[in-house]
């Protein structure tokens, strides 16, 4: 006689131990309710495989949240067809048990990668405030949209939906294509580890067909920049300035070199017998070695320096053993009100040498430490044009030490009353 559930329910609330046949008629041959007390009852099915008797538990069928009897029936048909293909049940749930837990473990979230990637990357930023940001703008723009979900779900209408809140790739393209090569390099991560598969749906080859490119809906803010023809003047008046501040501006001025990589200079990058400065490469931009010839003027203003004992920095700053900050240096300017930043001053030397001299291009893009962005150029450029930059940067010297043209055109000038 097959199970009913009335049955069921009340062989369970007896708790009566045995085990009870669901029957031929109307039930699964071999399954089977087994009591062993009121709080221990469970669905089994025996099977014969291979000439041996096994056992198949099916789970609880205690009522409530244990297995129901249509559930069981239908647990106990599944193994029974799996036997029909002589397939053994048992293993073939092993096997899908050991696929679930592996799935399970594969299910990372974004804000986990994300957080794992930093982890393992930030070690080569060698900027602080880039490692910060890094996890700040994935924090701020992308976690509330895909931080909880699976890197495996995600897909590019997700992607597109980070890209796109609060029109973020209109009214801050600069902050969302930062985003996007972000959440593509965390992507890309998870794929080498495992975690996910198929192509990149924040890759620019897929988002660039949907989305438009950044110079057609944001303007490009360029640094302020002192024109070079004031330079002369600027110079003259920076060099009556007192401070390490004026002098640090001077020599980021006659190097053309970054303010990170001034302020951070030490002297024993200093090489005074070849008058050159060895910036290392991990306060380069582009994480290379990057050597800067020092004209005469330049190896004038460092032999006039301050010098603290035990302080490595060439330009010190007012805390002892430390280097000055950056910002003392935008202080200078602003003191001066001049509509410029200090990393304007590289725009300034680029303008000069393309307009006023004969140098190759190429010679001005070395002397900024900029990389080619041609690979094929890049592979036949390996020189640094040393010396053809030292003969540069004496020429942009010249021209900023020398007298300004306002006051060279007033010595020409006649009063009408004196003459």
């Amino acid at each position: 006689m097959a199970l009913t559930v009335k049955r069921h329910h009340r062989l369970v609330r007896a708790g009566k131990a045995g085990l009870y046949l669901d029957g031929k008629s109307g039930g699964v041959r071999g399954l089977y309710l087994v009591i062993e007390h009121k709080h221990n009852a469970s669905w089994g099915l025996r099977f014969q495989l291979n000439g041996r008797t096994r056992w198949m538990g099916l789970g609880s069928a205690l009522l409530g949240d244990g297995v129901t009897l249509d559930e069981a029936r239908e647990k106990a048909v599944a193994a029974r067809n799996k036997l029909r293909d002589k397939v053994d049940p048992l293993q073939a749930r092993r096997i899908e048990q050991a696929a679930a837990r592996v799935a399970a473990l594969k299910q990372l979230t974004f804000a986990e990668a994300a957080k794992a990637f930093i982890e393992q990357n930030e070690v080569s930023w060698k900027n602080p405030r880039h490692r910060q940001q890094w996890a700040e703008t994935l924090r701020r723009y992308a976690h509330p949209v895909i931080g909880d979900l699976p890197v495996q779900t995600i897909d590019t209408p997700l992607v597109l939906r980070v890209l796109e809140r609060d029109r973020l790739w209109h009214q801050k393209n600069a902050t969302a294509s930062r985003l996007r090569g972000r959440v593509e390099q965390v992507l890309d991560w998870a794929k080498a580890r495992g975690y996910r598969s198929g192509d990149n749906p924040a890759s620019w080859d897929v988002i660039g067909k949907v989305l438009p490119k950044g110079t057609a809906v944001a303007k490009v803010n360029h640094h302020p920049a002192l024109p070079y023809a004031d330079m002369p003047a600027f110079a003259a008046e920076l060099r009556t300035r007192q401070g390490v501040a004026a002098s640090a501006l001077l020599f980021t001025i006659l190097t053309a070199a970054r303010t990170n990589e001034v302020v951070g200079a030490r002297w024993d990058e200093i090489d005074f017998a070849n008058k050159c400065w060895t910036v290392p490469s991990s306060r380069m931009k582009a994480g290379r070695e990057h050597r800067v010839p020092l004209s005469p003027r330049c190896i004038d203003l460092l032999n006039k320096l301050p010098r603290e004992a035990g302080n490595p920095f060439v330009f010190i700053g007012a805390r002892a053993g430390a280097a000055i900050n950056a910002k003392a240096l935008h202080r200078a300017l602003a003191r001066m009100h001049v509509d410029a930043v200090p990393h304007g001053f590289r725009a300034s030397f680029r303008t000069w040498a393309a307009e006023q001299t004969s140098f190759a291009r190429e010679v001005g893009e070395q002397a900024l430490a900029h990389v080619i962005d041609d690979k094929t150029e890049r592979s036949y450029k390996r020189t640094t044009l040393f010396d053809k930059r030292r003969q540069l940067m004496a020429a942009w010297a010249k021209y900023v030490s020398s007298a300004p043209l306002q006051r060279r055109a007033r010595d020409n000038v006649v009063s009408i009353g004196a003459r």
